[in-house]
């Protein structure tokens, strides 16, 4: 028996939402569905054939990444031993869509409706007989953080509403929820050690992770169980330092921490806040203006000597507090454990704005999954920054968006200061600037989403169904 989701079924699903949808938007914000060709395009991805055998050894997870800029949906198959299986010519469905959640804060029920093309796409990659034991996740991250009062909390029960009475997917509430620093950190480490088949192996042969994002960073490395079990118990065991994962077959003592407020769009209004009234030496000479991050508005002028890297390296020292008092044997910025250390922390890959701005400035090259650099390569490239005036920024740095010309000083400066002097790595230590790992013959996102995915699918209420098709099948 053959079972197809076919192409038309798709596309006919998104066209009556794109309807559906465009009835329920005001008028000012039907631009919103100037997305739906994307997905129509994408949908593709959704019409493998697929024989009864391979849908036997197979289990899907469908993972929604709810981000401040808009929502994606990745959908990921696997088979009985972990490993991805393509879907379509790829390796996941991804699909996206703007604005995120957080645009739609004071209508909750328009806020979800806004999910249903991917949800329906979603559903149509994931053969029917499997929709009912398929985990539908939402992680939510930065946008509804933000959210005033309980309009987060209203977005999301609209969401866990939509999943229960519109979808064939399993879902539950505790599905659908504002994912917290340490479990973006934990997945993003499952990520890339997943995808770099290292999942399995001993706890040395594993990498550590640093991913920077807009609001927060995260460092997150395996350590031995004996220091594990010396960790510093925080007062809210959710703030826990150690995180306990086991996958394929191995025990992994994670050390996970997130630095809320550190990311690179909010560690730039810290910065901010420690310059002096005259302006800051990490504001690009001939920028006077104001910068607004959570809602608040930051003065962000150049001072009167114009950017320079020393002046705002010390800025950004104090801005991390590098110098609080640390109560531990060795701490990272903030008076926080770093973990002790050791041979997971070896090799690094850094992720995310690290990249960005890497590329930006010219030393690795953004057409490239991966590059070798060293913490170095941001003084060298934060030294140049510095020394350009605004006027000569946007031919000397074409990728940088305009509004983000003012900051690429400070960006590189801090990028520097929080590697050497927040995490202690030496200057000339060779890190790995990540976006994409290649896994088998196709390039995937280093993101946080595949390894929430990963943990899904090792999961009893995954894994038992499929061992269950599998002895009727063999039957």
């Amino acid at each position: 028996m053959i079972y197809l989701s076919t192409r038309e079924r798709v596309r006919e699903r998104v066209r009556s939402l794109e309807f559906e949808l465009n009835k329920m938007m005001p008028k000012q914000k039907q631009g919103c569905s100037a997305f739906l060709p994307l997905l129509l395009i994408c949908s593709a991805l959704a019409t493998l054939p697929l024989t009864s055998t391979a849908v036997a050894n197979n289990s899907y997870v469908v993972i929604f990444d709810a981000g401040s800029s808009g929502s994606r949906v990745h959908v990921f198959s696997f088979d009985t031993d972990l490993n991805l299986v393509p879907i379509g010519n790829d390796l996941e469905l991804f699909l996206q869509t703007k604005p995120g959640l957080s645009a739609y804060a004071s209508d909750p029920k328009l806020a979800a409706a806004s999910l249903k093309p991917l949800l329906s796409a979603a559903e149509g990659a994931v053969p029917p007989q499997l929709r009912g034991s398929t985990p539908v996740k939402v992680g939510a991250t930065a946008g509804l953080r933000l959210l005033k009062g309980n309009a987060s909390e209203q977005i999301l029960q609209a969401v866990r509403d939509l999943l229960k009475g519109s979808s064939e997917l399993k879902s539950k509430p505790e599905w659908v929820s504002v994912l917290d620093g340490i479990q973006e950190g934990a997945f993003q480490w499952v990520t890339i050690n997943y995808l770099l088949g290292n999942l399995g192996k001993r706890f040395p042969n594993t990498v550590g992770v640093v991913d920077l994002g807009g609001g927060s960073v995260q460092m997150a490395y395996t350590i031995s169980a004996k220091h594990a079990r010396k960790a510093p118990k925080p007062s809210d065991p959710k703030d826990s330092y150690i995180k306990k994962l086991a996958l394929k077959g191995a025990k992994y003592n994670l050390y996970v921490h997130s630095y809320l407020n550190y990311g690179l769009l909010a560690a730039r209004a810290e910065i901010l806040k420690v310059a002096k009234t005259t302006g800051s030496s990490c504001i690009l000479n001939g920028f006077h203006g104001s910068y607004k991050y959570g809602g608040v508005e930051y003065k962000a002028s150049a001072s009167s000597a114009g950017s320079n890297m020393d002046s705002c390296r010390r800025e950004c020292i104090k801005a991390l507090k590098i110098n609080s008092t640390c109560i531990h044997p060795k701490c990272t910025f903030g008076g926080i454990w770093n973990g002790g250390g050791g041979p997971g922390k070896r090799n690094l890959y850094v992720a995310s704005f690290f990249f960005d701005r890497a590329a930006d400035a010219g030393f690795i090259d953004r057409s490239q999954p991966a590059s070798k650099a060293r913490p170095a390569d941001f003084k060298t490239a934060a030294d140049r920054a510095c020394a350009t005036k605004l006027n000569e920024a946007k031919s000397r740095y074409p990728t940088v968006q305009t509004d983000d010309l003012p900051y690429i000083c400070m960006d590189l400066v801090y990028q520097f200061t929080l590697l050497v002097d927040g995490f202690g790595l030496d200057p000339q230590q060779e890190i790995t600037l990540v976006k994409q790992v290649k896994y088998q013959n196709s390039l995937v996102e280093a993101a946080w989403p595949l390894g929430s995915a990963v943990e899904a699918a090792a999961s009893p209420s995954v894994l038992e169904p499929l061992i269950k098709r599998m002895e009727l099948y063999a039957n």
